[in-house]
C-alpha cells in the first residue's frame, strides 16, 4: 500500500516540480543574462571564456539611454502608441462585443466568421498593401499610422474575448435596468462594464503588448527618428561596424520592464479574464 501510494501520489507530484523548475530555468535563464549583460561593458560581453555575473559592475549603458534624448524618445514614443491604441481597441471592443452578446442582427454569424478569420493572415503578407494605403493617404510617418494599423490587427481578438467574457454574464443584468428605465446604454457602462473588469483588464494588457512589442509595422510606416518605438531603437544600435551589446540589453531591460509591471499588476484579473471567456455559465 505503501509502495503504491507513492507512486500515485509522491511520485507524480516530484515529477511535476521537476518539469516545472526545468521550464522555469529554460524561460528565466534568458532574462537573467539579458540583464547581467545590460550591467557589463561592451568588451566584457565578448570575454572568453562567457560568464554571467560581470566581472565589474556598471551601469554606464543605461546612463548612455537616459542620456541621449533619441533613445529617451524611443521610449515615449512606445508609451504614446500603445497607451492610445489600448484605449481605443477595449472602447470599441466593448461596445461592439456587447452588440455581438446581447442582439440578434442580420449577418451577425458572417460577422463573426470574417472577425475570426482575420486572425488567420498573416501580417507580414499586409505590409506591402498597408504601406501603399498610408502613402496615399499621406499619413506616412504619422503616430496615426501606427495607431490605426495596430488597431487591424488587436480589436478582432478583443471583440472576441469580449464577447466571450458578456456571453458569461446574465442577461437578467440588463433587463433589471431596464425595468428600472434605463437603457442599453446605461445597462453597458453602468452595470456591465464594472463586473467585467476582469474580461476588460486581459484585453487592455493583451493589447498593449501587442503594441508595445511590434517591429515591422513601425520600422516601414515610419523614418523619422521621432517616431521610432523601442524595438526599432533597439535594432538601430545594431552598426554596420560594430554592436552595442550592452546598451541593447539594457535597453531590452527597460522596454521590459513596464510589461513586467503590468502583468504582475493586473495578473489577478488578466488570468481570471482570460479564462472566463472560454466556458459560458
Amino acid at each position: 500500500m505503501a509502495k503504491r501510494s507513492f507512486k500515485n501520489t509522491v511520485l507524480p507530484t516530484i515529477l511535476t516540480y521537476i518539469g516545472l523548475a526545468i521550464g522555469l530555468v529554460f524561460a528565466a535563464f534568458p532574462i537573467v543574462w539579458m540583464f547581467f549583460s545590460s550591467l557589463k561593458s561592451n568588451t566584457e560581453i565578448f570575454a572568453l571564456p562567457p560568464t554571467l555575473l560581470p566581472k565589474t559592475f556598471t551601469i554606464a549603458a543605461y546612463l548612455t539611454i537616459f542620456n541621449d534624448p533619441v533613445k529617451v524618445r524611443f521610449f515615449i514614443n512606445s508609451y504614446f502608441v500603445a497607451s492610445v491604441v489600448t484605449f481605443l481597441t477595449v472602447v470599441i471592443a466593448i461596445l461592439t462585443a456587447y452588440a455581438f452578446s446581447r442582439y440578434s442582427f442580420r449577418f451577425k454569424n458572417t460577422l463573426n466568421v470574417f472577425i475570426i478569420s482575420t486572425q488567420t493572415v498573416p501580417p507580414i503578407t499586409l505590409l506591402i498593401p498597408y504601406f501603399g494605403m498610408v502613402v496615399a493617404f499621406r499619413i506616412f510617418d504619422t503616430y496615426l499610422a501606427l495607431v490605426m494599423t495596430y488597431m487591424v490587427f488587436t480589436l478582432p481578438y478583443a471583440v472576441l474575448l469580449m464577447t466571450g467574457y458578456f456571453n458569461t454574464l446574465p442577461k437578467e443584468l440588463d433587463e433589471a435596468v431596464m425595468v428600472d428605465g434605463g437603457s442599453s446604454w446605461t445597462a453597458l457602462w453602468r452595470v456591465i462594464v464594472p463586473v467585467s473588469v476582469p474580461g476588460i483588464v486581459a484585453t487592455a494588457v493583451y493589447t498593449f503588448l501587442l503594441a508595445w512589442n511590434e517591429f515591422l509595422f513601425a520600422l516601414t510606416l515610419t523614418k523619422s527618428m521621432d517616431l521610432r518605438t523601442v524595438p526599432i531603437g533597439i535594432q538601430l544600435l545594431m552598426g554596420q561596424h560594430a554592436f552595442e551589446w550592452n546598451e541593447m540589453m539594457a535597453m531590452s531591460v527597460l522596454g521590459s520592464l513596464p510589461l513586467l509591471v503590468l502583468y504582475l499588476v493586473a495578473q489577478r484579473y488578466f488570468l481570471a479574464g482570460m479564462t472566463a471567456g472560454s466556458v459560458k455559465s
